[in-house]
């Protein structure tokens, strides 16, 4: 069996704009499926409900892109309907409920990470993707399979610096797992990397998933509870049902991880 991590990012990496509030986290969230499972349910589930709500066509398809769902920006103005974004909502939800896969969010305190380590500055995207993909690897191990990893791309200059990040751990391995861990579990030392507009259903639904998981992390990390809108129905359910879990059963350190 094969899986595909497919990894969506909340904020940004500058480590200088940690005192701004706006911009004090990074979070990445990995959605992990099955390739086959992707092309035989997850794929056209998620075609068939932008067919549905957008008339999604399949020479000119629309991404799914929360942004946009949100501002209900073009192709989503049907959406300031009241009746049509309430029947959306509802299907999307159905959707992040039913559909079968697992969920990794590590979010970084780019300011506490800047106050703790003053001499150490490892970049904050870099140190997530490794802290991610380590527990997707232990997750590969527990299932007895192996998979690969995909990521939305930013820019060239960035995609290049990540790829050779995520080369250099398949290489060396890191602070906490041996390079054959991660050579025995992944099938390629190299970092896929695509843009959404390609049309790719696990990059759509980890952008999906992406926000509400680091307001639920953050939520969690602060004691809250979640919040009482959209975005936290969605945390309930990967809560409830999506994040990755530990032998006991527990989230955090497995599916849920906050850094430093």
């Amino acid at each position: 069996m094969k899986y595909r991590l497919y990894i969506d990012e909340v904020g940004n990496s500058d480590l200088g704009s940690s005192k701004d509030p706006n911009h004090r986290y990074l979070s990445l969230t990995g959605v992990i499926l099955n390739l086959e499972y992707v092309s035989t349910t997850a794929f056209p589930a998620i075609e068939a409900l932008k067919r549905d709500h957008f008339n999604s066509h399949p020479d000119e398809p629309v991404t799914l892109h929360r942004k946009e769902l949100v501002n209900k920006k073009h192709p989503f103005e049907s959406l300031r309907d009241p009746a049509t974004e309430t029947a959306f909502n509802q299907s999307l939800l159905n959707l992040i409920q039913n559909l079968d896969y697992a969920v990794i969010t590590v979010v970084i305190d780019k300011l506490e990470h800047n106050q703790r380590y003053e001499a150490w500055r490892f970049d904050p995207y870099h140190y997530c993707m490794t802290v991610i993909v380590e527990r997707y690897v232990l997750w590969l191990k527990s299932k007895g399979a192996v998979g690969d990893v995909m990521a939305e791309s930013r820019s060239g200059k960035e995609d290049l610096s990540l790829k050779d990040a995520f080369e250099r751990v398949y290489t060396n391995g890191s602070d906490f797992m041996e390079p054959e861990m991660f050579v025995a579990y992944l099938t390629s030392r190299q970092l896929k990397v695509k843009i959404k507009s390609n049309n790719i259903a696990g990059l759509q639904l980890a952008d999906i998933v992406a926000y509400p998981s680091f307001r639920a992390t953050l939520a969690h990390k602060e004691r809250q509870s979640l919040a009482d809108n959209f975005g936290g129905k969605i945390g309930k359910i990967l809560e409830d049902s999506k994040y990755v879990r530990g032998p006991d059963g527990q989230i955090d350190s497995w599916g849920r991880e906050w850094l430093p």
